[in-house]
């Protein structure tokens, strides 16, 4: 009774702020009510593969003004991937651990998933709803043993400060892409799409092939089916992908070349996109998290700073695919001591305010139903919904990602032809 009353004064307030404005909408919104005892003392850990997080310990002091006498820890674990099960087994095991949906069905994790907590357990209340249903990933038992906490998708930095200098709109067709491509190289710009070449890993033909291939397979489960089997047969859904890498390279919109002279996928293609003179650089979201912390870090951008935003490539005439993947989840170790704190703090965590503000911090976009990107990442909300597609929900495997990780990367290099690398599906590893 006393919660119920609680909650109806919380509406009302909330109700209230919002039509005077007085307060911003985090409070306004705010719902998390402690459900155990607040002087508590314990401690968690969180295990991880970053070097620092600083965004999560946000979220430990902010839960810390409700349970100030929890301890918080973040370790980062060094051979994450090995050495996961080992630590899960030992004294001292983490709490709560990243985990990624290539670990499903992966006989090497099942050693990791014996120690997981069915997060979809209505006794832990955590708020579901609040995160985009095609990120949530369930075993083939129908549990949810990870939640996303940030999410991923492929697309271009733009700079938009450059189109508007040009007089040119930033392209929102196959054939507008084209003809900006024609049109920025015809004022000087050797390049005008760049992007991270020197390995297929994160490679920009990727970035390119991997959402016509997804969405070549979304609506095909048969062909899906095969593509999961390494079927050769299955190469041929891969064709149009690999067609528009050698078009984009073959039509003068990407210059090899320049690309090679970008030594990694993230520091050095903010660096070079900060230059002022790429008005479309071709990368993954995880890059762009980084792009705030490097502003300061690059004479070019200090001395001459421009609006940019990431948004999808238009690579058909309906425009571009918002593939939308969990990039971190969290797991939750049921074995580990203080179960019931940890739960509590997911409960807090697992939340519209919550998630929205951590993505924030780190410039990652949130796995929130709401949307609240960055501005940075305000494009990707204006995607319709029918062009998202949520690989994970689909069911598209880490093996299939492999072949048209290395596919594309060998076309782009001209070291295959298109009919060659179809021909070679199931093969790459």
């Amino acid at each position: 009774m006393k919660k119920f009353i609680y909650s109806i004064l919380a509406c009302g307030l909330a109700a209230a702020l919002a039509a005077c404005g007085g307060k911003p909408q985090e409070e306004a919104d705010e719902g998390f009510v402690p459900a155990l005892d607040t002087d508590r003392d314990c401690s968690i850990t969180v295990a991880g593969t970053y070097d620092n997080f600083e965004a999560l310990e946000a979220e430990f002091d902010r839960f810390g003004e409700y349970y100030p006498n929890v301890k918080f820890s973040y370790v980062k674990l060094d051979d994450y991937n090995n050495i996961l099960g080992t630590v899960l087994e030992g004294d001292g095991s983490p709490n709560i651990f990243f985990s990624y949906a290539w670990m499903i069905g992966n006989e090497k994790y099942e050693p990791v998933f014996a120690h997981t907590e069915d997060l979809s357990d209505p006794a832990l209340g955590l708020d579901l709803e609040c995160i985009r249903p095609g990120l949530i990933n369930h075993d083939g038992e129908g549990r949810v043993m990870m939640m996303p906490v940030f999410s991923r998708s492929y697309g271009m930095l733009v700079n938009n400060d450059l189109f508007e200098k040009e007089g040119l709109s930033v392209p929102a067709t196959w054939t507008e892409l084209l003809n900006v491509c024609d049109e920025f190289r015809n004022r000087g710009y050797a390049s005008p799409m760049m992007g991270y070449s020197l390995e297929s890993t994160s490679c920009f033909m990727y970035t390119v092939a991997y959402p016509l291939f997804t969405a070549n397979l979304a609506g095909n489960p048969d062909a899906l089916a095969l593509a999961n089997t390494l079927d050769p047969s299955a190469g041929e859904y891969m064709r149009p992908a690999l067609e528009t890498v050698e078009k984009l390279i073959e039509g003068g919109c990407i210059e090899p070349e320049e690309c090679d002279k970008i030594e990694d996928n993230y520091t050095q293609v903010i660096l070079r996109f900060f230059e002022g003179d790429v008005p479309m650089m071709i990368c993954a979201a995880d890059t762009v998290s980084g792009t705030r912390k490097r502003e300061s870090q690059s004479e070019a951008f200090t001395a001459a700073p421009f609006k940019y935003t990431f948004s999808p490539i238009p690579l058909t005439e309906e425009g571009g695919y918002f593939i939308d993947s969990p990039s971190i989840e969290f797991s939750v170790n049921k074995d580990c001591n203080d179960l019931d704190m940890t739960n509590e703090f997911m409960r807090f965590l697992i939340s519209e305010s919550e998630l929205n503000e951590m993505a924030s911090v780190k410039r990652l976009i949130s796995p929130a139903a709401d949307m609240s990107f960055d501005p940075v990442y305000a494009p990707l909300g204006q995607v319709p919904s029918e062009r998202t597609i949520s690989p994970e929900a689909l069911g598209i495997t880490d093996q299939l990602t492999v072949q048209i990780k290395i596919a594309a990367f060998k076309v782009g290099k001209g070291e295959l032809t298109v009919d060659e690398a179809v021909a070679m599906y199931g093969s790459f590893d």
